[in-house]
């Protein structure tokens, strides 16, 4: 079966005109012979309103509720574009995450996909129809309805290509992936190719034109994903296994996260069962810690800075407070006004200098690094907020991105 996935975001079908439009896509390429499923967002910024409804109507909605709620938002779009394939003659068919079978476990808005029944599909393709999947929503043991997290309708479309085993076409409002966000250098390169490893690395530091979940299982199965516009009929950027190349650039991309908050806990009793006990606490909030330093012990005590999303805050300020009654003698300091710089390449490999290179035109430029981590192909650093676009401009200068 020569099957495609395609996937369209939620400004893609923003409105009635652009849903059409992608109804037109989707025959065109239907009629080029393949069998086609389609994963949609919720439109525009449906999701957006529906969580203010929900925060309009309590400070902390119940999670279950605010899944149902959410879930709402793919079965608007589902429905429209169904309706507009068919207007134009064509046999579509819509399916909510749960009646295509996409099984789900963990927290609640927070849900990872278990496994996929693909039955219903290939039947409704067998059929000759077109299938459309709501995208970024399943069910779990419980069969409630779940959502997968903010841009989970990559991941949905990813692991419906995977276990069809078919490629994946993602289609946006941007002409592909670029070393660098263009909205904030204009000058940005889009580039042709990038491997598993070096898109995961950006998308999990910030860049937001593909989830990190997503490309984990394009990278588990090798299923070979496109991102392009679906506005333009111009080549995007594919996005695979990697391939050796001794003498290509040293820094790939670059990306800059402004939803972090660094943490600094001062003057800890230096014990590591209390370390331990601490982070598991955050970790059954399920608070993404990202960075992470320590002191060295002194007199007994060390510093430890972490850094999670903002959007996590409220919950860590509980454990936070927590922490603080039964170790009086620590002191809290919360940094909003920060953001996490990254540059990614797997040619760091191989070069040498990179963070040299890097560290020094902050320098120049007088940007304070108030952390740094690494690994074999980013680098990382937390810098105040005000300094972020001169960061951004400064450095993709000078790797050429």
């Amino acid at each position: 079966m020569n099957i495609v996935v395609q996937k369209y975001g939620g400004t893609s079908v923003g409105s009635v005109e652009r849903i059409k439009n992608v109804a037109k896509r989707i025959i065109e390429k239907k009629k080029s012979g393949h069998q086609i499923v389609v994963v949609v967002s919720a439109m525009g910024k449906t999701t957006d309103d529906l969580v203010k409804l929900a925060y309009d109507i309590s400070k902390a909605p119940p999670k279950r509720e605010l899944d149902r709620l959410l879930s709402t938002g793919e079965q608007i779009s589902i429905s429209l574009l169904s309706m507009a394939l068919q207007a134009m003659g064509h046999d579509a068919i819509s399916f909510t995450g749960p009646q295509v079978g996409i099984r789900t476990s963990g927290r609640h808005t927070k849900s990872r996909i278990e496994g996929i029944d693909t039955t219903k599909i290939l039947d409704a393709l067998n059929e000759d129809k077109i299938v459309i999947v709501a995208g970024f929503q399943g069910v779990n043991e419980n069969d409630d309805v779940t959502t997968l997290g903010r841009g989970g309708s990559d991941t949905s479309a990813v692991a419906l290509a995977c276990v069809l085993d078919a490629p994946c076409e993602i289609y946006t409002d941007v002409e592909g992936i670029y070393g660098v966000d263009p909205r904030l250098y204009p000058q940005a390169k889009k580039l042709d190719t990038v491997n598993y490893e070096e898109m995961l690395e950006m998308a999990s530091l910030g860049a937001g034109v593909m989830h990190p979940r997503a490309i984990e299982l394009g990278s588990k199965y090798n299923t070979k994903i496109l991102v392009a516009s679906s506005m333009l009929d111009l080549p995007g950027t594919i996005i695979k296994k990697g391939e050796h190349n001794m003498e290509g650039q040293s820094i790939t991309g670059l990306a800059i996260d402004n939803d972090e908050t660094m943490i600094t806990i001062r003057n800890i009793p230096f014990d590591l069962n209390i370390t331990s006990h601490f982070f598991s606490q955050l970790a059954n909030k399920s608070i993404n810690i990202d960075m992470i330093s320590q002191s060295a012990p002194i007199d007994g005590f060390i510093n430890i800075s972490f850094t999670a999303p903002t959007s996590d805050l409220e919950d860590a300020k509980i454990i936070l407070s927590a922490f603080e009654e039964k170790h009086p003698g620590i002191r809290i300091l919360i940094n909003e006004n920060v953001s996490k710089l990254s540059v990614v390449g797997v040619g760091m490999r191989s070069q040498s200098g990179v963070a040299a290179k890097f560290f020094q035109l902050l320098s120049d430029n007088d940007i304070q690094m108030l952390m740094i981590t690494t690994s074999e192909i980013r680098i990382s650093c937390i810098i105040k907020s005000k300094d972020r676009e001169l960061a951004v401009t400064e450095t993709a200068k000078a790797f050429d991105l």
